[in-house]
């Protein structure tokens, strides 16, 4: 286990990633990222998908954090403050009392696409801009399977600091790159040999009677706009029977239940 460095002045340098955190959210951390919460750091550790700088515990966590701490490439510094300096560093009370500072390291499409098994099962984002739906998508791609997720320029950060705790730290673990436009990350997924499935309140097919090919890029929109009509036209639109004529769902909520069919229908088609 790294040793644990105590630090009694807010002001210190060594912990200028974790000064003004929400701040610093906001107008953006040029290649790093900050992870928050115990189970989020576990993920963080075990994954290894993206470089850790250090970690800021609050002193009382740091004994119950030991085993998890050894996991911790060479080098990698660990901190522990009372709660009222952490507090002051951060700027506000910072109750989980556990953050990481970390490096981003996310691939390009190009190197995603080809890295995937012959079978694979992408999830594809469009306009996606709120961070808790991120999570949300982020978390059930992860309980699902999904080999990777590929978003669109418009799409919002999945290593902001709310998206990664709302995916419970899917998006620390789960592939994933950005391509551009909504109609070029369409073409590019199709290029690499995947079947594109759209997801639309009007689409021609009912998700039950849906049959997944070897390599499957479900795409969903954001919600009100929902997918542009260059990427509808170019794809398999399928819908979510819903009661009474009803036709909206969250959209974190449509991908657990569309994620959940491909992969049982999947299942099911191998066996014997």
């Amino acid at each position: 286990m790294p040793a644990v460095i105590r630090i009694d002045d807010p002001d210190d340098p060594r912990l200028a990633d974790y000064r003004e955190v929400r701040e610093r959210d906001l107008v953006g951390r040029q290649g790093s990222f900050i992870a928050e919460g115990m189970v989020v750091l576990e993920k963080l550790v075990r994954a290894g998908r993206h470089p850790i700088r250090s970690v800021l515990v609050a002193e009382k966590r740091a004994a119950a954090l030991a085993p998890l701490l050894t996991g911790l490439a060479e080098g990698v510094e660990v901190y522990a403050a009372g709660q009222a300096v952490m507090d002051a560093v951060v700027g506000f009370p910072i109750h989980r009392g556990v953050l990481a500072a970390g490096t981003r390291a996310e691939p390009d499409l190009e190197t995603l696409l080809a890295n995937l098994p012959p079978r694979a099962l992408v999830m594809g984002l469009v306009g996606i801009a709120n961070h808790d739906n991120m999570g949300g998508l982020f978390r059930n791609a992860a309980a699902f399977g999904a080999d990777a997720v590929v978003l669109d320029a418009d799409c919002c950060d999945p290593l902001y600091r709310k998206a990664i705790r709302v995916s419970v730290g899917a998006a620390l673990t789960t592939p994933f790159a950005r391509g551009g436009e909504a109609s070029d990350l369409a073409g590019r997924l199709a290029a690499a040999g995947f079947s594109l499935v759209a997801l639309s309140p009007g689409g021609k097919t009912d998700l039950a009677d849906l049959m997944p090919a070897a390599r499957t890029a479900v795409l969903f929109g954001a919600e009100g706009p929902g997918l542009p009509a260059s990427v509808m036209e170019r794809s398999e639109t399928v819908r979510v029977e819903m009661a009474g004529g009803f036709d909206s769902l969250n959209v974190a909520t449509t991908s657990g239940i569309v994620l959940h069919h491909m992969v049982a229908t999947a299942r099911r088609a191998r066996r014997p």
